[in-house]
């Protein structure tokens, strides 16, 4: 059996990124887990602070946790790497540093976003980039709101890697008393679980903007499921995965709170903000809005139907008003509730 990682990387000092961290030093307190902040100032808070009160606000750091503004520095040594960096940049991110992390390290993407102008997903870019093997690449996702967890609210999540053997190891390394990993061999489930989740949370939102009800939004969270589904499965995914924590889960999740970005992001589209007031009133990405338009790419080189994110990158590029939406679903042909 491996052992415990001693040295712990986390690229992305954001909300997810820094309450991974916290997780992970929780979960074993003789780890050490370094984030890498892209920002000194930042870096110098979690260091001096034990908080990031942009992203946590007052909730403190384990003393295992520190942190650094080099990216270098930060893999040094490092077992166990965890990707959070924003999706659409990861790829340049690996240019810049990627050739630090260590040969045999296990790399682990938190991200939730497909590739703009490629389709990949972040654990395709990071094997393309870099050339991880299998079974050293892996994934956690799930209905992980990163404030909630920061509270130490109890949660669950589901670590995804080909290997199963190195999926048990990451979720020993990340199971604290509030944070509950399962494990999964369905790397392309989980990831598009998590993928698809941010645009129908957008259109949750769009519609929560409105001012439409629950009969609307339950009809939005139930064929999204149904849409996201079908995906995964054109893409080798299973259908039990979409129906656990890494597809409904998350779904549910990200389309039902207040702490969402997507959601929120989508609200403000549906009270008539432009997309510029929308990056304007918000202090992290909504990754929907970067990846609607891939998603909806991936689904059409597989001939997979999937109107409601159709119908929110037309919004999202501005060929259709929010007032439209409603009508582009409705007015489709009446068809089975069946999947396939």
């Amino acid at each position: 059996m491996r052992r415990a990682p001693h040295r712990i990387a986390v690229m992305g000092s954001g909300s997810w990124g820094t309450t991974f961290a916290k997780v992970l030093a929780d979960a074993d307190a003789n780890a050490e887990v370094v984030l890498w902040a892209r920002r000194a100032e930042v870096a110098a808070e979690i260091n001096e602070q034990h908080t990031n009160a942009n992203y946590l606000g007052e909730i403190r750091l384990p003393g295992n946790v520190s942190a650094t503004d080099d990216p270098v520095a930060a893999l040094q040594g490092a077992e166990l790497v965890i990707l959070a960096v924003p999706a659409q940049s990861l790829r340049q991110q690996l240019g810049e540093w990627g050739q630090a992390i260590a040969a045999d390290a296990v790399v682990v993407s938190l991200m939730k976003g497909l590739e703009r102008g490629t389709d990949l997903r972040m654990t395709q870019v990071v094997a393309q980039v870099l050339g991880v093997s299998d079974d050293r690449l892996a994934v956690v996702s799930g209905p992980n709101l990163a404030k909630e967890i920061a509270r130490e609210e109890p949660t669950a999540s589901v670590v995804a890697c080909s290997s199963q053997e190195t999926a048990d190891w990451i979720a020993r390394s990340c199971t604290p008393a509030y944070f509950r990993p399962y494990t999964n061999t369905d790397l392309v489930g989980v990831e598009i679980g998590g993928i698809v989740k941010n645009v129908i949370a957008l259109a949750v939102g769009i519609c929560d903007g409105m001012g439409m009800g629950d009969n609307t939004k339950a009809t939005i969270i139930t064929r999204g499921l149904a849409e996201t589904t079908r995906l995964a499965l054109a893409l080798g995914g299973s259908a039990d995965t979409m129906a656990g924590l890494a597809g409904l889960g998350d779904l549910v999740a990200t389309c039902s709170s207040p702490l969402s970005r997507n959601r929120t992001a989508g609200r403000l589209i549906g009270e008539g903000n432009t997309l510029d007031q929308v990056a304007e009133k918000m202090t992290q990405v909504a990754e929907g809005i970067k990846s609607g338009s891939a998603v909806q790419d991936l689904a059409a080189t597989h001939g997979v139907e999937m109107p409601i994110t159709a119908a929110v990158v037309a919004v999202i590029d501005g060929r259709v008003g929010v007032k439209d939406m409603a009508r582009l679903l409705l007015e489709r042909e009446l068809k089975s509730e069946e999947i396939h």
